[in-house]
Order: structure tokens, then C-alpha cells, then sequence
């Protein structure tokens, strides 16, 4: 691969370090990139740019936005009593997709690990505290994973919110134990938040 010119190294080196892709998938994409007509490097390129200036983090429930208040937090026709408690971004769009669920959401950014050293501060679940105590939320669905960190997050947030008046639920059958939200098909989030269960 040392047989490149400086310019291509640097790209293919760059792109392997994007998630899944490995230096031979980086080396085709940086080759299609220079043989691509310029506008549409020129395009991509300023499309990496303008995601990085533009998009920021909802002020009210942490999903990536490019106002201070995301897309759903405004949206007048979206139910602003009921919040879905996911730890990712990638979970909520998972969600979004099975067109099942017209609240809003809450974005914990992870999940409890203490093996990890991640505690409740690490995390935004005082934010979503906050949020409960407010008296206008109605229900809390909790839609963490559910592997060991998603459900030990979901049982933290159980204890502390069971004192208050708002319904906890937490989604039903249908994902798998161990299961990625984000790789869930639509049907099966649709079931899973259909037949969700009080927690």
C-alpha cells in the first residue's frame, strides 16, 4: 500500500479508523473519492464539514439536532407527557423507524457499567430526574438494551422513580436478550413497544 501517493495514504488511513472499515474497504473508497468527478468530493467533503459545525445536542433531550431543540421536542403533534428512556441516539432512530411510538425521548448517552467505571453521573439520568419531577410527564418507558449494562440501568432508574406518579413501563418481548436496538428490524420494534409492560 506504500505505493500510493501521500495524499491517498493519509485518506485510506483516516477512513479505516471510521467503525467497520478496514484499510482494503478504506484503500476502494479512498480510490473511488479521487476518481469520483470533483463536485461530489467537493460535496462530501463539505457535508463532513457542515456536520461537524451544525449539529449540536438537544437542550431538552440530548438526540442530535441542529437547533438548540430537536426536531421531536417542538413537534406540537408528539405527545410532551410521555418520555422513551434509550441510551444512544442510534436507539431512538431504531425507534422512530417502527413509527410506534409519538412521545418524546430521552437520551441517556450509555449505560450504567460499574466494571467501567460508569456511574449515574456519568450519564445523563439526574437530567431525565429532572425531567420526571417537573409534574407534567405522564409515563417513562424505559428502553434501554438488554444486556447486563441496559437492564442494571433500567433497574437503577425503577428505584429511584417508583416514589413519584408517573407510569413506569419498560418495552416487552420482541428484542432479543443481548440485542442491539439499532439493529432491530421495524416489525419487531413496533411488537416490542405495542406490547411494552409495567416495569
Amino acid at each position: 500500500m506504500n505505493h500510493y501517493p501521500k495524499p491517498i495514504l493519509k485518506l485510506i488511513n483516516s477512513l479505516s479508523k471510521l467503525p467497520g472499515i478496514g484499510k482494503n474497504t478504506a484503500e476502494r473508497l479512498a480510490l473511488h473519492i479521487l476518481h469520483a468527478p470533483n463536485h461530489e468530493a467537493v460535496t462530501l467533503a463539505g457535508n463532513i464539514i457542515e456536520l461537524k459545525k451544525n449539529i449540536q445536542i438537544c437542550s431538552v433531550c440530548f438526540a442530535l439536532s441542529d437547533n438548540d431543540k430537536c426536531r421531536i421536542c417542538t413537534d406540537p403533534q408528539r405527545d410532551q407527557t410521555s418520555i422513551c428512556v434509550v441510551e444512544n441516539p442510534a436507539d431512538m432512530a431504531a425507534i422512530e423507524k417502527s413509527n410506534a411510538f409519538f412521545g418524546t425521548y430521552h437520551i441517556l448517552g450509555g449505560a450504567l457499567s460499574p466494571i467501567d467505571g460508569i456511574g449515574p453521573d456519568d450519564i445523563r439520568i439526574q437530567e431525565l430526574f429532572k425531567r420526571a419531577g417537573l409534574g407534567t410527564i405522564k409515563e417513562i418507558i424505559l428502553a434501554t438494551k438488554t444486556n447486563v449494562e441496559g437492564e442494571a440501568t433500567a433497574s437503577y432508574i425503577l428505584e429511584k422513580l417508583k416514589t413519584t406518579k408517573v407510569k413506569l413501563t419498560r418495552i416487552a418481548s420482541g428484542i432479543p436478550m443481548g440485542g442491539d436496538l439499532q439493529y432491530i428490524d421495524p416489525l419487531t420494534m413496533q411488537k416490542a413497544m405495542e406490547k411494552r409492560f409495567n416495569a
